[in-house]
């Protein structure tokens, strides 16, 4: 069927094809917008002390820290972990409280680092730092 050139092409036709071009470039400007972040997350983390260079966390340990609240004493989570590779630069989460933090890399996979972070003498929390 011919179509008539007086005719008003068909919406439905002529959107599919916009929709997944701007669909392809917004997931294009996510990911780079992602990588960017990443890279600039870890660009000021900088050792600052390595404290013990074979230093490498197992999956046993990293299970066994899972387990361990919050707020808990600093020497049970060292305990669990042992020395860490590297001290990070102290920081100050909230107002008035420098936090210490803690570098480990997973055996598992050396490129992540699980990151402690210490208030005074209580665990505060963790992250992972992709490399």
């Amino acid at each position: 069927m011919k179509r008539n050139p007086f005719q008003r092409p068909d919406l439905k036709s002529l959107f599919k094809p916009l929709l997944l071009g701007g669909f392809v470039v917004a997931v294009l400007s996510l990911l780079l917008d992602l990588h960017g972040a990443v890279k600039a997350r870890n660009h000021g983390e900088v050792c600052q002390e390595i404290v013990q260079s074979k230093a490498a966390l197992s999956r046993e340990q990293l299970a066994r820290l899972l387990t361990v609240p919050e707020r808990d004493p600093k020497s049970k989570v060292q305990g669990i972990l042992k020395a860490p590779y590297c001290k990070l630069p102290k920081l100050e989460v909230r107002a008035g409280v420098n936090a210490e933090r803690e570098a480990y890399p997973l055996e598992f996979d050396p490129q992540t680092w699980l990151v402690i972070l210490y208030e005074g003498n209580e665990y505060a929390g963790y992250r992972f730092s992709f490399r």
